[in-house]
């Protein structure tokens, strides 16, 4: 399992949301800890099997076009978000990934109502982001 989720964390940057889908996962990891595996850890190790070697491909970025940060607040045990941009690839313009972030969220955190939780993943993100934005 450690090996899963140092795997994981190496490739975090081209997975979707891995705080919070290997968030049940670590709780395996800890001392002290019945070994009881949920239908939530099970879904979460296949997603994570899923996604290690189909992660998505990266963009680079162009600092002369714009970029779009958008965060994901609908997550009630992480922080998500990603950064964006509109290139013309192939001949046509699509919209590239070229970075996603994640963080579990701590317990002061868990417990802030929908604005204060918005305002966090955008501050945090825009932290993070700074250099692209």
């Amino acid at each position: 399992m450690k090996s899963l989720l140092g795997s994981a964390s190496y490739y975090r940057n081209h997975i979707k949301a891995v705080a919070h889908i290997t968030s049940s996962l670590y709780k395996l990891c800890s001392k002290d800890v019945v070994l009881e595996i949920t239908k939530q850890m099970q879904d979460a190790y296949e997603r994570i099997k899923h996604e290690l070697p189909n992660g998505q491909v990266l963009i680079l970025p162009d600092f002369e076009l714009p970029f779009t940060l958008y965060i994901d607040a609908a997550c009630s045990q992480g922080l998500g978000a990603s950064l964006h941009q509109r290139q013309i690839v192939d001949g046509e313009q699509r919209e590239g990934v070229i970075f996603y972030i994640s963080r579990k969220r701590n317990y002061s955190e868990a417990i802030y109502g929908a604005t204060q939780t918005e305002c966090l993943f955008l501050v945090w993100a825009i932290e993070k982001f700074h250099y692209y934005l």
